[in-house]
């Protein structure tokens, strides 16, 4: 839904809705079940619109395509703004007939009756169409066609317009309560924003940031905001958007972030924004796996007592949650889908309809397997606020997302399984998998193909042949291996369709023997673009966005945004930057000699005052030498604490645990740069005096690497800078951030890499670190016995 104008909405509030979302909110009923034929819910939309265009080409001269429809109903004090497209409207001596179309996998063999919400679709069209042209009687066609082979099966039925007006009306009815319920609430919403204050004394700059960001939102702008920690970057964002949100210049606001941490701070942001009177729902979408309250995550009736019957009750679960309650945390969303029993993650997302804003990864945007279809699916768009924290780590999320990979041995698998049962799919996955052979006879380790065409086709047709198989098949290890492979073909058919410039098809032989197909996206700007375009304003922000140009080039196509250098808030004097010029981490260097320089390097840093450290490394392997040498250094002064690889979530809280308070001995933390503890962990004051990054944080060399760097070489742009100078760049930025926290921090930063001294280095320095100094082993202990007592200690 999305709000008119303020000049329009001071004359009567409207509530827009699409055809789609209506039926598909209204009407939906019965279980969840997973072990389903993927018709109903699955289909594949650009592929789907191409067939589309074919069958509307060969209807006619009396068939209209994609006819733009609207229906207002004045309802007293608001109207409903009902929106759609009907695929075709036939008008000929036979009357008229509205038809609806959609593209599926599954053999229309096994389609008997059309899905009861597709039709409801094709019925508003046919009612609002019957209303504006004073027809009597209507056909509505369904036109169900299979995307594998072209093949087209329709069913009509001829309604009269009053029964339609009847049908339709009881839509409108039931739909009522959610629009008064939600004309009410802003109300509320709008008051309380009027009447709120940022939160504290405005920091140096901070006026000046939140402006930026609230001119960009009433300009429909993009921004890109390099903030140092410390700057207050979380709620000099959340509350100019607010704001926005009350002058009518936003419906929603989606607060994307990359990981946990930075969601808590978002929601402490909101949380006292609302202690401070103003009245804003917020709710946090939690994975499926972390919200599910069953062992095994299965989503079929007989496996979880909360899908059967879901959508018959979910509805009303909503609406009694939205309407009584204020809080939307994950323990709130788990106990009223416990009252309802209802899916707790259906629930979410249900609940993110209603709510002012949405905290959430983010997949739940941009992600074309995970986004979320009520606000981003396709010929959806509403007036959306984007705030996206942690930006930097987009791009390669952005890569990811709309990436897709098939392993040659995965047909294999799936054909041993499914032998008993068909010999049809049994030969389909063989074709596939003979496809692959001849790639792999012809790849050596890695190689670009020109397309996969012939193969796509081939994929077509094993993809209508599994759906018809796990219709037949309801459980056990053959469906559970085909329903896998499924997705993940599926996923490559959906990318196929997405295939242009900024794509690199390659096939790669993996360590483990295994050999791959992979469409890479090189460059995710278009993709990330076409997310973006679904919403008004979007604000890119991270206290590591160096160069900008680089991330403004990858993370959208709006060449000409506003930029904004957030001034840090800290005193130089409460850090000291030191580049040690006598140590590298090259790997012809690596070795006994160099990694006991570098551990004696982390040996000065700890003796010249107690507390807490880190220090950050390129591999495991580098950080268990040096921690090594490091051992026969300290002999037992300080206590040594190693990141694992794999760690689960508890492990990593008592690793933070050991920093929550001094004692009498050092303790030192041997990480991994870009690992779990590079960024995202918040270490104030004294948990956290002093930070040891040692190398460049350079991508060790790869096939994937590689192709990066070839592909923008020959765009004429630096090939090493995009594919490894940047990124690394980014984790010795981000490692080194863990230092300085808040206006009270203070400690020492050690650079241990000889490369930190070249221009293409310095030059991606941010302003704060213009007092570095250069440093040798010889030296660097006193620098910091100096920096300490000029702090006192």
């Amino acid at each position: 839904m999305k709000e008119t104008s303020g000049k329009e909405r001071a004359v009567m509030e409207e509530i827009r809705i699409s055809v789609r979302n209506l039926v598909e909110f209204i009407l939906q009923s019965g279980d969840i079940d997973n072990r389903k034929g993927t018709m109903a819910d699955k289909e594949a939309m650009q592929i789907g619109s191409r067939l589309h265009r074919k069958i509307q080409g060969q209807m006619g001269a009396s068939y209209a395509a994609e006819v733009p429809l609207r229906h207002r109903i004045d309802c007293g004090t608001y109207a409903i703004v009902i929106e759609g497209r009907a695929d075709g409207i036939q008008t000929d001596s036979k009357g008229v007939l509205v038809d609806e179309i959609k593209g599926v996998y599954r053999d229309l063999a096994l389609v008997e009756e059309p899905v009861p919400v597709h039709q409801a679709q094709a019925k508003c069209y046919a009612y609002i169409y019957g209303l504006q042209k004073e027809l009597e009687q209507v056909c509505v066609q369904m036109t169900y066609c299979n995307l594998e082979t072209e093949d087209v099966k329709r069913f009509q039925t001829d309604f009269c317009f009053q029964e339609l007006e009847e049908w339709f009306n009881g839509l409108i009815d039931a739909y009522k309560k959610w629009c008064e319920y939600q004309i009410g609430w802003r109300k509320e919403r709008t008051a309380s924003i009027k009447e709120m204050e940022f939160p504290f004394a405005y920091r140096e700059g901070q006026k000046e940031l939140a402006a930026g960001v609230y001119r960009t939102i009433f300009r429909k702008r993009t921004l890109f905001l390099q903030a140092p920690t410390g700057v207050g970057k979380t709620i000099s964002t959340i509350f100019p958007a607010v704001k926005a949100v009350g002058e009518g210049l936003g419906e929603k606001i989606f607060y994307l972030t990359a990981k946990t941490i930075t969601r808590t701070v978002a929601e402490e942001a909101f949380s006292l924004l609302k202690d401070r009177g103003l009245s804003y729902k917020v709710v946090t979408l939690t994975a499926k796996e972390k919200i599910c309250g069953c062992e095994e995550m299965e989503c079929n009736p007989e496996a979880c007592p909360y899908a059967k019957g879901h959508f018959d009750r979910i509805n009303d679960a909503v609406y009694d949650m939205v309407t009584t309650r204020q809080d939307f945390s994950r323990e709130a969303l788990v106990r009223q889908s416990e009252k309802w029993q209802v899916c707790p993650f259906e629930l979410s997302l249900d609940v993110s309809l209603w709510v002012d804003a949405v905290i959430c990864d983010y997949n739940y945007v941009f992600d074309p397997r995970a986004h979320l279809k009520r606000f981003f699916g396709e010929n959806v768009k509403g007036s959306y606020l984007f705030l996206i924290d942690e930006a930097h780590n987009l791009v390669e999320r952005g890569r990811e997302m709309f990436s897709a990979v098939l392993v040659k041995e995965d047909f294999l698998e799936v054909k041993r399984v499914v032998k008993p049962y068909s010999r049809k799919l049994e030969r389909l996955l063989e074709q596939c998998n003979r496809r692959m052979l001849e790639w792999k006879r012809e790849c050596p380790d890695y190689r670009v193909l020109p397309d996969v065409t012939v193969f796509s086709a081939a994929l077509m047709s094993l993809a209508g042949e599994m759906e018809t198989f796990m219709e037949d098949v309801s459980q056990g290890e053959a469906r559970e291996k085909t329903l896998e492979l499924y997705f993940a073909v599926r996923t490559f058919l959906d990318v196929c369709e997405r295939l242009d410039e900024h794509y690199v098809i390659y096939t790669e032989m993996l360590s483990d023997g295994r050999f791959m197909v992979k469409l890479f996206c090189v460059d995710p700007s278009a993709n990330l673009q076409e997310c973006l375009n679904k919403g008004r304003s979007a604000v890119f922000f991270s206290a590591t966005l160096l160069p900008v140009q680089y991330y403004i080039s990858l993370l959208g196509e709006d060449r000409e945004p506003y930029t904004m250098y957030a001034k840090s808030v800290f005193r130089p004097e409460k850090k000291l930057l030191l580049v040690g010029t006598d140590v590298s981490s090259r790997y012809t260097r690596r070795g006994y000699a160099e990694y006991r320089r570098m551990a004696e390097y982390i040996q000065a840093m700890i003796q010249q005052r107690t507390g807490n450290y880190l220090a950050f490394f390129p591999s495991y392997k580098m950080m268990q030498e040096v921690a090594e040498c490091f051992g026969e250094l300290n002999r037992g002064e300080a206590e040594v604490l190693l990141q694992s690889g794999g760690m689960k979530e508890a492990e990593k809280e008592e690793f933070l645990a050991a920093f929550a308070c001094g004692g009498k001995k050092s303790l030192v933390g041997f990480c991994v740069m870009g690992g779990i503890f590079g960024e995202g962990i918040d270490l104030k004051h004294d948990r956290l005096i002093g930070a040891a990054i040692i190398g460049t944080g350079l991508p060790q060399v790869c096939n994937e690497r590689e192709i990066l760097k070839n592909y923008y070489a020959g765009r004429g742009q630096d090939g090493f800078a995009y594919a490894y100078l940047y990124p690394g760049m980014n984790k010795v930025l981000q490692s080194a951030g863990r230092v300085i926290r808040t206006d009270e921090d203070e400690g020492v930063i050690l650079l241990l890499d000889e490369r930190f001294t070249r221009r293409q280095y310095l030059e991606l320095f941010p302003r704060e670190w213009a007092d570095y100094r250069y440093c040798t082993r010889e030296n660097a202990a006193e620098e910091m016995r100096r920096f300490w007592e000029g702090r006192g200690g």
